[in-house]
């Protein structure tokens, strides 16, 4: 008898993930490493206990299939784990997956510290994910700073820490677990935002070092993967909290655009996500060759030939060449950039703009200049 249906989806797109990244990284059974599996796999399991369940990187899975780590020094991969039920299922699928073409998987818990006993919390997370096999497992304990709002430093605090952790291993890739439910809900807070085609687009499969494989299942998935395979989830107070944007656009809007629309509005979502990052790509190729033909001798840009232009190209040849000059991509937004834009459509012989980061956007002599001010 196979395994649950959610069991096996979670598992087929983590293959397909992993086996994408032990591609890049060159990952190949050698002879040596071979030997090693099978030596590993004939040996005795030394220290567990009658009814333990070791999965992944350990000597046996729940499937009663085994189990052997991969070689030393293969290629890891780190899931980002919160102890819920999105990220816990991709770690199970992950420790079983990835020794079989010769990858290593390790985990990083981040507690924010944002409530009582997170620190205990965050360990307990750890201490489950090296019984299921994950190796090496750290519980990192950050500080949450204010800027943005609650949730964005709670988010830029976390990725900095899965960043760190990700050097310090030589990890190849980080693997998150946002699923489709989560791309809908942030094409959502997107449109809200009033924001361009590229925050329509959602969250990419795949950016730098982090790597999305759950996008396209559903958060009822991987809470049947973990029931299936009895692994105990943590469901985090915050997500249900009304106090957090998301929680809201996850407990209040989507249930009611469900309601009126009628069944599928998620998969929609996720779909039009998709769709916008295709025209976003190619909107993005479009104005780097722009901006590469239009900056001039000194660094500045032709104000003329920026005029001819999509305004689409043009003020993403803006923001490009913000970005160049030290804005925080994370402060430069829309309005920022139509501001800038009227120093090439509307041009009145307007002064100095001031952009976040102490940028400094400036029409002088028919060009365009961005600098950050003192410079």
């Amino acid at each position: 008898m196979g395994p649950h249906p959610a069991v096996a989806a979670i598992r087929l797109a983590v293959r397909r993930t992993l086996t994408d990244l032990a591609a890049e990284a060159g990952s190949t059974f050698t002879a040596p490493a071979r030997e090693a599996r099978e030596r590993a796999a004939d040996a005795p399991l030394v220290g567990a206990a009658v009814g333990t369940t070791l999965i992944g990187n350990a000597a046996r899975h729940p499937s009663g299939l085994p189990r052997t780590p991969a070689a030393p020094g293969s290629p890891l991969v780190l899931v980002a784990v919160s102890g819920g039920a999105d990220s816990m299922a991709l770690a199970i699928a992950a420790a079983f997956e990835a020794p079989k073409i010769g990858l290593r998987v390790g985990a990083v818990t981040v507690d924010h510290g944002l409530q009582e006993g997170s620190d205990e919390r965050a360990a307990q997370v750890a201490e489950r994910l090296r019984s299921l096999g994950l190796d090496p497992v750290e519980a990192i304990s950050v500080r949450v700073g204010r800027g943005g709002g609650p949730e964005a430093a709670a988010r830029d605090a976390r990725y900095a820490a899965l960043d760190e952790a990700a050097e310090r291993h030589g990890a190849i890739a980080v693997l998150l677990g946002h699923t489709r439910d989560d791309q809908a809900e942030t094409v959502l807070l997107g449109l809200a935002r009033g924001s361009g085609a590229r925050s329509l687009a959602g969250m990419p499969a795949q950016k730098g070092r982090y790597r999305r494989p759950l996008l396209e299942l559903d958060r009822a998935a991987t809470r049947q993967a973990c029931s299936a395979q009895a692994i105990p989830v943590w469901d985090d107070p915050h997500n249900c909290d009304p106090a957090y944007t998301r929680s809201r656009v996850r407990h209040e809007v989507l249930p009611v655009l469900e309601k009126h629309l009628g069944g599928g509005v998620v998969e929609a979502l996720a779909r039009t996500a998709r769709l916008f990052r295709d025209d976003a790509d190619a909107l993005d190729q479009w104005a780097a060759l722009a901006e590469r033909d239009l900056r001039t001798g000194e660094g500045t840009l032709d104000a003329a030939k920026l005029a001819e232009l999509p305004s689409a190209v043009r003020r993403r040849v803006l923001r490009r060449a913000a970005l160049r000059a030290g804005c925080p991509a994370g402060d430069l937004f829309a309005r920022h950039l139509e501001t800038v834009d009227l120093l090439v459509t509307g041009w009145r012989g307007q002064g100095p703009l001031h952009l976040p980061g102490g940028v400094e956007a400036t029409r002088r002599c028919g060009t365009l200049v961005f600098r950050r001010q003192g410079d």
